[in-house]
């Protein structure tokens, strides 16, 4: 079935344009559809115009992904307030990233592993974007085992293991396997065991 994908408005700039374009096309389709056809026909610019400007379809979709992930880093830190005490902060942290509203990481970021493998603009984008989420819980475990709220010996370890339960139980999500209580209980015992924290302590937190 082909996925219809709004067309960018003629107004904007065209390399304004081609972005916007590149991540309808992302969210909707994947990353593997960033074309050079398909560019044109939602930006409305002819293809010799999109290839004069963005020669390399495959560093396209690397900045489309980092710029998508950025976003959306940028928007669920900014929904967490940082004066919250810390597990209700971690509850809500593993909330926001299990929720249906977090469709970046049940989308976008599995086809970005897989299209990691070939495009090399892409796997260095996921990288990136890996190392910014995981510096921004690390940086809280350290703050919250600081103020004594619980205990880590390795928080950059912690945080490895967390997000490494995101990425597996987001790929759990898009075949179906196990159902979202069983996937949030996943996710939140992994960090609840590395923070020394009872069963059930960031739930009941969030």
């Amino acid at each position: 079935m082909t996925v219809e994908t709004a067309p960018v408005p003629v107004l904007a700039d065209p390399r304004r344009r081609i972005d916007d374009a590149a991540r309808s096309i992302a969210t909707s389709a994947g990353l593997t559809a960033i074309t050079l056809r398909r560019v044109a026909s939602v930006s409305g610019l002819a293809p010799g115009d999109i290839a004069h400007l963005e020669p390399s379809m495959g560093a396209l979709a690397g900045r489309t992904f980092a710029d998508l992930a950025r976003a959306e880093i940028d928007r669920i830190s900014a929904e967490l307030d940082p004066e919250t005490d810390d597990l209700t902060f971690l509850g809500r942290l593993i909330t926001a990233m299990m929720t249906s509203e977090h469709s970046l990481s049940k989308t976008i970021w599995a086809d970005a592993w897989s299209v990691g493998r070939h495009n090399q603009f892409v796997a260095e984008a996921a990288r990136t974007s890996m190392d910014l989420w995981q510096a921004f819980l690390e940086t809280r475990l350290r703050a919250g085992a600081a103020r004594g709220s619980f205990v880590v010996d390795d928080p950059a370890l912690a945080s490895e293991r967390f997000f490494a339960m995101i990425d597996s139980t987001t790929a759990y999500a898009l075949v179906g396997y196990l159902d979202d209580a069983a996937r949030l209980r996943l996710v939140s015992s992994t960090l609840e065991i590395s923070l020394g924290l009872a069963s059930g302590s960031l739930c009941a937190a969030a």
